[in-house]
Order: structure tokens, then sequence, then C-alpha cells
């Protein structure tokens, strides 16, 4: 139970992103949304420890501020898997989008998971 309300709610957080960010779109309806919540999830759970750890001196070198487009980069990546998800743009807008994103996601399922009952 405690896995689909962490799912939802991440859903929810991309929604939110996809609502306020220019040039970010999903196509398709809230099943659409599910399969990039569990995809996102995947790439955050698999991929996202290995970028830091191989970004790990930059990381320390900017004070942990790359860590920002470390998290883009695992937006961009949900992108390449799912095809509904768009993130529109040349490569550094795209990561531009993608960034604002991720500290949109990070927000928006931060408060929630604190909000709801199941969470963090």
């Amino acid at each position: 139970m405690r896995l689909l309300i962490k799912l939802a709610v991440n859903g929810f957080a991309v929604w939110v992103a996809t609502a306020v960010l220019p040039g970010m779109t999903i196509d398709g309806g809230i099943d659409t949304f599910a399969v990039v919540a569990v995809v996102f999830a995947v790439v955050n759970t698999f991929i996202r420890p290995i970028a830091k750890l191989l970004t790990l001196p930059v990381r320390l070198a900017t004070l942990g501020l790359f860590t920002l487009v470390v998290n883009g980069f695992m937006v961009i990546i949900t992108t390449w898997v799912v095809e509904a998800f768009v993130i529109e743009g040349r490569l550094v807008e795209r990561l531009l989008t993608a960034t604002g994103a991720a500290v949109i996601i990070s927000l928006v399922s931060g408060v929630l998971n604190w909000l709801v009952p199941g969470g963090d």
C-alpha cells in the first residue's frame, strides 16, 4: 500500500511539473502518468546512485549544487524510456526544463509524502 501511495504522489508531482513548465508534456491520461511515475522511480532507484557516485568530485566542488543537474538527467532518462513524456527544445533547454522539473517533483512529492498518511 505504501508503494502505491508513493507512486500516486510521484505521478501527481510529475503532473504538477508538466502543468507549470512550458515545453514539457505527457501525451495520454492517468495511465501514462502512472507509467511515468513507475519509470521515474526505477530510474531514481537504480541509475541515480551510480550517477551520484560518478559525479562525486564535481558535487563536492560545487557544494552539492551539481545534484540538481544529476536529478535533471534522471528526468531526461525517463523521457527516453517513456515516449509519451516529451521535453521540447535543444539539449541545454531540455536540461534546464528537466532540472526545473526535478526541483518541482522533489518539492511536491516531499510535501505530499509528509501530508499523506502512509507516506514518510
